[in-house]
C-alpha cells in the first residue's frame, strides 16, 4: 500500500472513529435523558392520583377510575396501583394485570423508598407515598412509545450522518492526501529526470520553509556532492589516465626507434636504462594509484594493527634512499618522546609508510641539496613527524589545493612529478584520524607537520 492510501485510511479511519464516538455519546445520553423524563412524569402523575385518592374525601376509587379514564395527561398504556400497609389494593387501573407485582417487590419499594424497574415493554416507577393516614405503596407503569420512537428516529439519523459522513470524509481525504503529497510527488518526479549525464540539476525547493522544501534543499546538496565527487572522479581518470599514457607511450616510441636500424651495445644499453627509468615512473604511479585507492576505502580500518611510528620512518627511509642513494635524509628524536608509548600508534603499516615515503620524497626532489630533516615530537595525547627542506616551497594562495589529486605547484614544472604524492598522503593520514599541515615559503623551504593519535594504552598490550 502507497503512502497516499495509507495516510487516506488513516484519515478516515481517526475521523470515523471521532463521529463514532460523537454519535453514541449523543444516542447514550438522548436515552439517559429520555428515561429520565420519562419517570419523572410517572412520578408526578402518580403522585397527583394518590393525592386525589387518599387525601380527598369525596374521590372515590369509582371516581378516580372515570377521572383517570378521560383524562387527556395520562401516559400511553399507562397503568397505576395503590397499596396499603396490608398489600391490599386500594386502587388500580391495571384490569388485565399487565404489570404484576408480588410482596417482594412492595417490600423493596418499602425499604428503598423508590424503585425503577421494567416489565415487558412497561418502565415502572414504584415509590412510597406518605399522607396522615398512612404509607402506601404507589406502582405506575407505562410505555413510552413517542419517546422511543423519537429515540428510533435519532439512531437512524444518525447512522444515515455516520454513513454520508463517512462518504464525503473519503472523497475529502482523498483530495486532501492528493493536494498535500503533490510536492512530493513533484519531487519524485524532478528526481526520476536526474541521472548521471545532468547532476547539474537540482529539485524545486518550493516555499523553502516547510519540511518538504527542508527535504529538498537536503537532496539539492547532496546531488552538489555527488557532482562534485563525479567531477572529481572523471579528473582523477583523465589525469591518471595521462600519467600512465605518458610513459607507456615514451616506452613504446623509444622501442620502436630502437627497431628501426641496427645499435651499437652501448645504444642498445643507454635504451634499456631509458627504458627502465619509464617503467620505474609508471611503477611509481600505479603504487600511487592503488595506494591512493586503498585510502579512499570506506572500510580502511580493518587492516589497522599497532604501530611503532620510529621503525616506520627508520624503514620508509631505508626504502627511499634504496630507490635513490643521492637522497639524504636525518632523523632525530626530541627530547619530548620520553617513553615508547608516544611512538606507538594504531593504523595500515602499507598505507602510512606510503604517506611517509611520499613527504619524504617530495622534500627532497624539490631540494637542491635533496635533503629532508625529519623530527619526531610528542605532545597532546598525539605523535608528530616534522619533515623540513629547504626546497623551492610553495606560494602560500597554493597550498589549499596541494591535496587535491595531481595538483603541482606553478613552479615546479621543471621537476619529474605527478601530483598525487601529497594528495596521497593527506587521504592517508586522515583516513588514520591525523592531521597534516604544511607551512611553506617561496624559495626558503617546506616544512610539512604530520600529527597522529598515540595508541590508546588499552590497545598497545593487545
Amino acid at each position: 500500500m502507497n503512502i497516499r492510501n495509507k495516510l487516506i485510511l488513516l484519515f478516515v479511519t481517526i475521523v470515523a472513529f471521532i463521529l463514532m464516538t460523537s454519535s453514541v455519546a449523543i444516542y447514550f445520553f438522548s436515552a439517559d435523558n429520555r428515561q429520565e423524563e420519562f419517570y419523572k412524569r410517572l412520578e408526578n402523575k402518580a403522585k397527583i392520583t394518590a393525592r386525589l385518592l387518599l387525601e380527598v374525601d369525596e374521590i372515590t376509587t369509582d371516581v378516580l377510575k372515570k377521572i383517570e379514564k378521560d383524562n387527556p395527561m395520562n401516559l400511553p398504556d399507562e397503568e397505576l396501583k395503590i397499596y396499603d400497609y396490608r398489600n391490599d389494593i386500594l386502587f388500580s387501573s391495571d384490569k388485565e394485570d399487565f404489570i404484576r407485582i408480588d410482596t417482594l417487590m412492595l417490600d423493596r419499594v418499602r425499604l428503598e423508598n423508590e424503585v425503577r424497574f421494567t416489565h415487558g415493554q412497561y418502565e415502572c416507577l414504584g415509590f412510597l407515598f406518605t399522607d396522615t393516614y398512612g404509607h402506601f405503596v404507589v406502582i405506575v407503569g407505562a410505555v413510552d412509545i413517542f419517546g422511543l420512537q423519537k429515540l428510533a428516529n435519532l439512531r437512524t439519523i444518525l447512522l444515515i450522518v455516520f454513513g454520508v459522513a463517512i462518504v464525503i470524509i473519503l472523497l475529502a481525504g482523498y483530495l486532501y492526501v492528493g493536494k498535500a503529497l503533490h510536492p512530493i510527488a513533484k519531487v519524485i518526479s524532478e528526481v526520476d529526470e536526474i541521472s548521471a549525464t545532468n547532476l547539474h540539476r537540482r529539485v524545486d525547493v518550493g516555499n523553502g520553509k516547510d519540511e518538504l522544501s527542508k527535504l529538498a534543499s537536503t537532496f539539492n546538496n547532496m546531488l552538489s556532492r555527488i557532482d562534485h565527487a563525479f567531477a572529481a572522479q572523471k579528473t582523477f581518470i583523465a589525469n591518471a589516465s595521462h600519467e600512465i599514457r605518458n610513459p607507456l607511450t615514451a616506452i613504446l616510441g623509444q622501442i620502436e626507434v630502437s627497431l628501426l636500424n641496427p645499435r651499437s651495445q652501448q645504444e642498445y644499453r643507454e635504451v634499456l636504462e631509458s627504458l627502465r627509468e619509464d617503467i620505474t615512473n609508471l611503477k611509481t604511479v600505479s603504487n600511487r594509484l592503488l595506494l591512493l585507492a586503498q585510502a579512499s576505502m570506506e572500510n580502511v580500518e580493518k587492516n589497522f594493527a599497532p604501530l611503532r611510528l620510529d621503525q616506520l620512518l627508520w624503514d620508509s627511509r631505508t626504502e627511499l634512499l634504496r630507490m635513490h642513494p643521492s637522497y639524504t635524509i636525518s632523523i632525530n628524536l626530541d627530547p619530548s618522546i620520553d617513553d615508547d608509548s608516544n611512538l606507538r600508534v594504531f593504523g595500515d603499516e602499507q598505507l602510512l609508510k606510503g604517506a611517509i615515503i611520499n613527504i619524504l620524497d617530495n622534500g627532497c626532489k624539490y631540494s637542491a641539496d635533496q635533503h629532508v630533516k625529519v623530527r619526531l615530537k610528542a605532545g597532546g595525547g598525539k605523535t608528530m613527524l616534522e619533515f623540513v627542506d629547504n626546497g623551492i616551497g610553495i606560494a602560500k594562495e597554493e597550498i589549499p589545493n596541494l591535496f587535491e589529486p595531481f595538483y603541482r605547484g606553478t613552479n615546479a614544472g621543471s621537476f619529474r612529478g605527478n601530483g598525487i604524492g601529497l594528495s596521497l598522503a593527506h587521504r592517508i593520514i586522515k583516513s588514520h584520524l591525523g592531521e597534516i599541515i604544511i607551512d611553506s615559503e617561496l624559495s626558503k623551504g617546506t616544512r610539512i607537520t604530520v600529527h597522529l593519535p598515540i595508541l590508546n594504552p588499552i590497545l598497545s598490550r593487545i
